[in-house]
């Protein structure tokens, strides 16, 4: 019997890897798993329809990956993911090359969707738009040491800039029983570092409990011996509790670093926005996050070049930059996205105006990371050793995300293992990585 041999190529978001390594736990018992486009029979594309610029990578590596099936052993194409979802008719007259079409809400039909195809040769789209929270087996695609918990899906904030409500529905929250027992399947794999995500974390367990318990499904999770960090991505300020805060500063396993999507500071573009929190409500959040928690890492978002923002509300948000000091911090150009509330506003700002903004305010953080680096000089640091390159280990601290954040250098010693955690003394410090060497003091 023929086995065929299946690539699949995940872009976007950590929530869209989550969906491609349930993909590849459908079918890896049924098809060879390749890195090799030029030896896969089968191509899927996980795309992402985001912004314009995840729209157009999405399109680029389809009709790159329609190369490799011109070219080499490719006999179906599958596009899947939001771009699909957004766009599924779109895409069926403009891209002949897509052989199967699916929408996120399709997983559990991929691997008979496949057959189907093999049998019959035909075209097939299918997006359906319901309410499923995609679960199961999953293949880890990030090593041996981290992995994403998915604990939501959807969202139901409808910031006026945003068309993921439209794509993935409305905010569902998985039961804490699957949960857990995604958790003690990943620690019985040997990760370690747990990176809870979902559109808005803040908000788990509304829906199905009717209160947020994000702060008490992390503290069943740290309940799993093997887990060591537990970092929480994607908590909106506005919905920042008391308890979670709690939770952070008290649990030893919670790692001291917060991720939250600011995306502006004035009250003006806040509105405009659609966001439920005001400039009052996030200053509030940050100083009790600040003064609870010790030596915490904060990681934010902002959009700039909204419709409406005038050079006050810009210097509003670079005055709130320079004053919070976050620790990392990135920014997006506005895009304008049809059938969001947004693209019909008017007092668009120019993509001159964009771009010096997005210029003049990452110039400030890139001070301020240099700073806040420079103070970690001569403190210890308990850190996760991931890889080894150009003679340094190379890691993180628990205020480092992976991806998305910089590195500690370490330098060689042969008794350090891959994947262990240990006490590393900064010497060196730049913009965005540090540099030490082990040290057995009282680490942080």
């Amino acid at each position: 019997m023929t086995v065929y041999k299946l690539g699949i190529i995940s872009l976007g978001c950590d929530k869209n890897r989550v969906d491609t390594e349930i993909i590849l736990g459908k079918l890896v018992d049924k098809f060879e798993i390749t890195n090799d486009p030029k030896e896969a029979d089968i191509i899927i594309v996980n795309t992402c329809g985001f912004i314009e610029s995840s729209k157009q990578e999405s399109i680029n590596t389809i009709l790159e990956m329609a190369e490799y099936k011109r070219m080499y052993n490719c006999k179906v194409l599958i596009a899947t993911g939001c771009l699909t979802q957004r766009y599924k008719e779109d895409l069926q007259n403009l891209m002949p090359e897509i052989d199967i079409i699916l929408g996120v809400n399709d997983y559990d039909k991929i691997a008979s969707v496949i057959e189907k195809f093999y049998n019959a040769k035909e075209k097939i789209l299918l997006c359906s738009d319901n309410d499923v929270i995609n679960e199961g087996q999953r293949v880890i695609t990030t090593g041996k040491n981290y992995a994403y918990v998915r604990i939501s899906e959807g969202c139901n904030n409808n910031c006026t800039y945003c068309a993921i409500p439209k794509i993935r529905g409305p905010y569902r929250s998985r039961s804490m029983e699957n949960i857990i027992k995604e958790v003690e399947s990943l620690a019985k794999q040997g990760i370690e570092e747990l990176i809870l995500i979902g559109q808005d974390t803040t908000m788990y367990g509304i829906d199905i409990y009717g209160e947020k318990r994000l702060d008490k499904l992390i503290n069943e999770i740290s309940k799993v011996e093997r887990i060591k960090w537990i970092r929480l991505l994607y908590a909106y300020p506005e919905e920042i509790t008391d308890e979670l805060i709690d939770e952070i500063a008290n649990n030893p396993k919670v790692c001291k670093y917060i991720d939250m999507p600011i995306q502006h500071i004035s009250n003006n573009i806040l509105k405009r926005m659609g966001r439920r929190g005001n400039k009052e409500k996030i200053q509030s959040v940050i100083n009790k996050l600040k003064t609870k928690v010790k030596d915490i890492a904060l990681r934010t978002t902002f959009i700039v070049g909204f419709p409406g923002e005038t050079d006050e509300d810009f210097k509003e948000l670079l005055k709130f930059v320079e004053e919070t000091k976050f620790t990392h911090m990135g920014v997006f150009k506005y895009s304008q996205e049809e059938g969001t509330a947004a693209a019909k506003m008017k007092e668009l700002v120019s993509q001159d105006i964009m771009e010096k903004r997005e210029e003049d305010i990452m110039l400030l953080q890139q001070e301020i990371s240099l700073k806040n680096n420079i103070d970690k000089v001569g403190k210890v640091y308990s850190t996760l050793i991931e890889k080894i390159e150009d003679n340094y280990f190379i890691g993180r601290t628990e205020h480092m995300a992976p991806e998305i954040d910089g590195l500690i250098y370490v330098n060689i010693n042969e008794n350090i293992k891959i994947g262990s955690f240990i006490p590393v003394k900064v010497n060196e410090a730049d913009e965005y990585d540090l540099k030490g060497e082990v040290s057995y003091e009282s680490g942080k």
